[in-house]
């Protein structure tokens, strides 16, 4: 099947951003009192909300992981929101799709103005119809509200919706999509645990960059 409409995540997806998050949750805990010297254990954080995670893996309340939150963003936006790379491959990738007549989204947990700089930052802002992320304030933090508001932008029909597909690295990309009626594509080249794709039903799955590039374009 073919999809006229694709809707990325970021992290994981299209860069790697495991330094900027890592140092940035790092730096986050250690606020709370919380030392956390392997940066290896935080690649956990990397494409769910924030402050889901800290609670999950840390055991905060909602107001603590809150608070971690805040912090987060004092060191991200400041020095790790650049702590990243592209992964080889996606923008030749993201031309040959704008060149075929896709129409191509940006669908992050990452808060919106962030990843509108990252995109900015390593050239592919231009690539991307539309950008949304999370917002500032929390009120649109998973990736159901995320790709909803894509639709929302887009002015996608109930038809165009079936022709359009979420393509992520975790199970919070799938689970999305699955809950606003879309098919998904993961991809093993971002931060997924052994089996976390084929446990939240991801509809096809594809591992380099080449495979996926390959299937979007069939």
């Amino acid at each position: 099947m073919s999809f006229k409409y694709l809707l990325f995540d970021l992290d994981g997806t299209l860069t790697d951003p495991k330094e900027g998050i890592t140092k940035s949750v790092q730096y986050a805990l250690h606020a709370l009192n919380v030392d956390e010297p392997d940066l290896n254990r935080l690649t956990c954080f990397i494409g769910p909300p924030l402050v889901d995670s800290f609670m999950e893996y840390y055991d905060f309340t909602r107001e603590q992981a809150k608070a971690a939150l805040a912090k987060y963003r004092e060191r991200f936006q400041a020095i790790g929101i650049f702590e990243n790379r592209v992964l080889p491959g996606i923008p030749e990738m993201l031309k040959a799709l704008k060149a075929a007549g896709k129409v191509v989204a940006l669908a992050t947990s990452k808060p919106e103005p962030f990843a509108r700089k990252i995109l900015e930052k390593y050239g592919l802002i231009g690539y991307f119809d539309e950008v949304v992320g999370s917002s500032m304030d929390e009120t649109r933090n998973t990736k159901e509200a995320v790709i909803q508001e894509v639709f929302c932008r887009l002015k996608l029909t109930e038809e165009q919706k079936r022709q359009t597909l979420m393509i992520g690295d975790r199970k919070h990309d799938v689970v999305g999509a699955k809950a606003c009626g879309i098919a998904s594509l993961g991809v093993r080249i971002g931060y997924a645990e052994e089996g976390e794709l084929e446990a939240a039903g991801a509809d096809f799955i594809r591992d380099t960059v080449e495979d996926m590039s390959a299937f979007l374009l069939e």
